[in-house]
């Protein structure tokens, strides 16, 4: 372990920050609930929160990657000790440095309490320090926690009360090889029981509903809860299809009964040798406040993953 002298690792700093939310303890304990969750708010101003990986129960899980404004990744690696809904949490944290070792860890007790019109939620933390470099980001921690719990207040509002009228666009493009021929790459989006094996189901989520009929005109649904009790749905048409090279489709999504956008997508499959290449492309509408903060590029990356797997087994 990198430690200046053995007095670094023994210093300890504790911190205390609370909040009260307009809304009820259940709906503020689930923004901890799962990864689509906490990366909407569990960050600094200026920051986003690209990869997260949150198994809501005791020993599972709390990995979160924060990117800094200059692009730069900072790890918080850690467990879940306590999980009581919807009164409290308590989380193992641990921050590591360039070389992997620990910088610092972060004992972290969550307590959520009814009342002031919402909920009252309380952040504890004591970290013991294991370099000196650790020193001056503890003394940024209560900034950033404050910084972080506006982010929070700010989608929990969003979940709350409808936001004004509004409409906010977004693009991109991903290109993928897998080795395999078009004509198996086409099976995987294109038969509803190959499909059913790699989209959706994963992450915590359970399938509550799924049809598929990939023709012109044809329409696909499917409909998941997440550990949290979001209900999120996914409904498509299908305009333009022609076997092996390419799909156009149109979709919504909803999480629970507000529709969040409208995206138009495009599959297209390319022979590269003996292999193909995918080429995804979406243009999204984001309605009425929804901050997608780049989460549908990094979800089509996942499901794009999770396609590789399929095609490998």
């Amino acid at each position: 372990m990198a430690m200046a002298n053995d007095t670094v690792a023994t210093r300890q700093h504790q911190l205390k920050v609370s909040r009260v939310f307009p809304a009820s303890r259940e709906q503020v304990f689930a923004a901890w609930s799962s990864a689509e969750h906490v990366k909407h708010w569990f960050c600094p101003q200026g920051f986003t929160v690209p990869h997260a990986t949150v198994e809501f129960r005791p020993g599972g899980a709390f990995d979160v990657c924060m990117r800094a404004p200059d692009g730069q990744e900072h790890w918080t690696r850690g467990h879940f000790l306590e999980v009581v809904p919807p009164a409290r949490l308590v989380i193992d944290m641990t921050v590591p440095g360039a070389d992997g070792e620990p910088l610092f860890s972060a004992h972290t007790t969550v307590v959520f309490t009814s009342g002031c019109g919402g909920t009252h939620m309380e952040v504890e933390q004591a970290y013991t320090l294991f370099h000196p470099l650790a020193e001056q980001m503890v003394k940024g921690a209560q900034m950033g926690w404050e910084q972080t719990l506006d982010r929070l207040g700010r989608a929990l509002e969003y979940a709350q009360q409808p936001a004004a009228r509004s409409v906010v666009h977004g693009s991109f493009r991903i290109e993928r090889r897998f080795d395999v021929p078009r004509e198996r790459v086409w099976s995987a989006f294109a038969d509803q029981e190959a499909k059913a094996k790699w989209f959706g189901g994963g992450n915590g989520q359970t399938i509550l509903a799924r049809t598929a009929d990939i023709r012109p005109g044809g329409r696909e649904h499917v409909q998941g809860r997440w550990g949290s009790g979001t209900v999120s749905t996914f409904d498509a048409v299908y305009f333009d299809v022609v076997p092996n090279e390419r799909l156009v489709y149109s979709y919504e999504m909803h999480l629970d009964q507000r529709k969040i956008s409208v995206s138009l997508a495009t599959l297209e499959l390319k022979q590269d040798g003996a292999g193909t290449l995918v080429v995804m492309s979406e243009h999204g509408a984001f309605l009425d406040g929804y901050d997608d903060a780049g989460s549908r590029e990094r979800g089509t990356n996942l499901l794009l993953d999770a396609v590789g797997e399929y095609l490998k087994g």
